[in-house]
């Protein structure tokens, strides 16, 4: 397994591969090249930053029988794809910010895949070829305005929505790996991935038929049951495998109330 992320020394920004207690820095995004410019930095001396920056931000619904259930929905039949904000992503020890206080807004643990090189209708057979890595993601969701919406866009797009992170791994099996995600210390949802209706195979070949996935694109496959509310000084922590765990507080954005109240308006009249 190849690690990769996003890191900063002082004001710059760059990608590396961290192989060790290192950091080897990257002469361009590890999605375009890994290409090292013989320039190391010990990890603990960096900052860790976002590892991705996505043209495209997918997200798939539906993909755990037991989160259909919970959801009291039905299963499609094809997977359920619909886009996020890239400006909704969040690094690791970030703060989620909830947009409207008095909105039920619940997490989402997920499995992200890394688009490594340009993607058109392609087969299920040989979608894995197309993926550089897998990340842990975070899909935080306003639950009012999608039921008043009837769309999830906008719902999980605003800024901090989307936390992702720590790191980007390569050269890594994920079709039977664990799952889970902690709420102030208590597990709050568990399954494994070989438990997705749709594998990370069938989703890449599934959305390369509309569009065409480029390098960096990011990918969520869909969360299990035990989905729920956050709340301010919330603390969450989710974990695949034994890889580091991504971390994120939660808090209440500034001017809160004021929006809330804006779009109580908006949505009466």
């Amino acid at each position: 397994m190849r690690t990769f992320g996003g890191f900063k020394s002082g004001d710059r920004f760059f990608h590396g591969e961290l192989r060790g207690d290192d950091v080897h820095v990257l002469a361009k995004p590890y999605w375009v090249e890994v290409q090292p410019i013989g320039q190391v930095f010990p990890l603990a001396t960096l900052h860790i930053d976002l590892p991705v920056a996505p043209s495209k931000l997918m997200a798939v619904g539906l993909n755990y029988t037991d989160h259909i259930a919970e959801m009291k929905r039905t299963p499609l039949g094809t997977p359920l794809i619909w886009f996020k904000a890239p400006s909704s992503v969040l690094p690791d020890n970030g703060a989620i910010e909830i947009a409207f206080p008095e909105h039920q807004t619940d997490f989402e643990a997920e499995l992200a895949v890394v688009i490594g090189k340009t993607a058109k209708n392609v087969a299920v057979e040989c979608a894995l070829d197309f993926v550089f890595g897998y990340t842990i993601g975070l899909d935080i969701s306003d639950r009012d305005l999608q039921k008043t919406e009837k769309q999830f866009g906008r719902c999980k797009s605003f800024d901090t929505y989307t936390p992702i992170g720590p790191f980007v791994y390569a050269d890594v099996d994920v079709s039977d790996v664990s799952l889970e995600l902690w709420q102030n210390g208590e597990l709050r949802q568990s399954t494994r991935t070989s438990r997705m209706i749709y594998s990370v195979a069938d989703v890449i070949s599934f959305a390369s038929q509309s569009l065409t996935l480029f390098p960096g694109d990011v990918i969520l496959t869909g969360t299990p049951a035990g989905v729920g509310p956050i709340h301010d000084g919330d603390q969450l922590e989710i974990a695949i495998e034994n890889w580091p765990r991504l971390r994120n507080s939660v808090s209440i954005a500034e001017r809160a109330s004021g929006r809330d109240a804006e779009e109580s308006s908006i949505i009466t009249t």
